[in-house]
């Protein structure tokens, strides 16, 4: 079930009852400091009133993930009964996509240099969803438009929000509202809520995903120039390096009472996360962090796991020393996953996918950008992990993503879309 048809059946109930009790009882129902400023994150003023406040249908805490938990699968399945079906071709550059979780079962491809295609299910729209190539800079190689999230209460307030690097370089977090064609945005109605500046051209992470609680999660990399020159990882006045969890129900945003330093931060000792995905079934998270000389890893937090995890970069690369001695009084969490550069050389997330196929419920499907391997992950009942090389597709992938139906693509950077399928029998 959609997020949205949750929430439509949360209100159906909701008046229901309002109803009854008044038909009883007659009674009226009622209803940071920055020590570096070029390198810590900024607001930029919009000429919008302050006091615009979306109000959530559910509060945060009530949100309920996306679908009801489904078992998982216990093994890895026998692959000769699978394969990667090709359902897009001749993209420019395609870096991700998503849903709008509304039940059209629209897909929204993200295009680096700044565009946002629309897959109907029959195939692309000729006209894109949205064009900002103007505002977008992408000369660096990891430089782009790099993220999209649609508000979960997208079919009533019609926002959607991106992650781009502008025509400076440095990040942008804005959001858009849908036109009078649900199939084209309106342009000209970017507001932006977040500014980070960068340092260098690389390292920008770019996720963007709505959380089970109805927050913003923005993933932040370190600002590049390779093993993390000015520390940003680590310190908690820059938003480098972390992942980021806001609440934009009031613009530009606020700050969740739970957020542990009292900024924007939720985890930090990130090199670049590239991407993130919350588990559909029950909020966990994994985080794919692209490693530096010789391990790419794979973080994980479950929806009940304590806030502030550090995850070690650049103490650690994966679970290994890369620079320096942490603080003995300095806790770090470990990667679920790591595997060195014999196998590839820089980490795509990755999804969990909670599709039509049960054979594959629970795994997270994950891939590496220079050899085209797809590997899953899998936690067995007693907490453990196992890992095991899935499929060998070639190309640069450049993400796993996923449908509002829990079913996964695999998205080549070099043009196309594949949807992992069964393989028809040929008798």
């Amino acid at each position: 079930m959609s997020k949205s048809n949750t929430i439509k059946r949360f209100l159906a109930l909701s008046m229901a009852l309002v109803i009854f009790l008044i038909a009883a009882c007659s009674t009226p129902v009622t209803p940071p400091p920055a020590d570096i400023p070029t390198l810590i994150a900024s607001t930029t003023p919009i000429a919008i009133p302050s006091t615009e406040v979306l109000t959530p249908i559910l509060s945060p805490s009530d949100t309920p993930a996306t679908k009801p938990s489904l078992a998982n699968a216990v093994e890895f399945p026998n692959l000769t009964g699978f394969t990667w079906q090709e359902m897009v071709s001749d993209l420019n550059r395609p870096i991700g996509l998503t849903s709008a979780y509304d039940g059209s079962g629209r897909l929204f491809i993200i295009e680096q240099r700044g565009r946002i295609l629309i897959h109907n299910g029959e195939g692309l729209l000729d006209a894109p969803f949205l064009d900002i190539q103007g505002r977008v800079g992408s000369n660096g190689s990891e430089q782009g438009l790099l993220g999209l999230a649609f508000h979960p209460d997208f079919e009533i307030n019609g926002f959607f929000f991106v992650n781009y690097t502008d025509n400076k370089g440095n990040t942008m977090v804005s959001r858009f509202s849908i036109s009078s064609d649900p199939d084209r945005a309106d342009g000209g109605s970017e507001s932006k809520v977040l500014s980070i500046s960068q340092p260098f051209k690389n390292h920008n992470g770019g996720q963007i995903s709505f959380g089970p609680q109805g927050y913003l999660w923005i993933a932040s990399g370190d600002g590049g120039g390779g093993g993390d020159p000015q520390g940003n990882a680590q310190k908690l006045d820059s938003l480098l390096g972390k992942l980021l969890r806001v609440d934009v129900n009031q613009y530009p945003y606020t700050v969740p009472e739970e957020n542990p330093f009292g900024n924007e931060i939720w985890t930090y000792g990130l090199r670049n996360p590239w991407r993130i995905t919350f588990d559909p079934a029950n909020g966990d998270l994994y985080i794919a962090d692209v490693g530096q000389n010789q391990w790419e890893e794979i973080n994980y937090l479950a929806v009940d796991a304590p806030s502030g995890a550090n995850f070690g970069w650049d103490y650690l690369e994966g679970s290994h020393p890369y620079e320096g001695s942490p603080p003995l009084e300095l806790e770090l969490t470990d990667p679920i996953w790591e595997y060195d550069h014999s196998l590839g050389c820089s980490v795509s997330g990755g999804a969990v996918y909670r599709g039509s196929l049960l054979d594959w419920q629970g795994i997270y499907l994950y891939s590496d950008f220079c050899t085209g391997l797809v590997w899953g992950l899998l936690q067995t009942p007693d907490g453990k992990w196992q890992n095991q090389q899935l499929f060998s597709v070639g190309g640069r992938i450049a993400a796993i993503d996923q449908d509002e139906t829990g079913e996964v693509y695999l998205v080549d950077l070099d043009g196309s879309i594949l949807k992992l399928t069964p393989q028809l029998s040929e008798n």
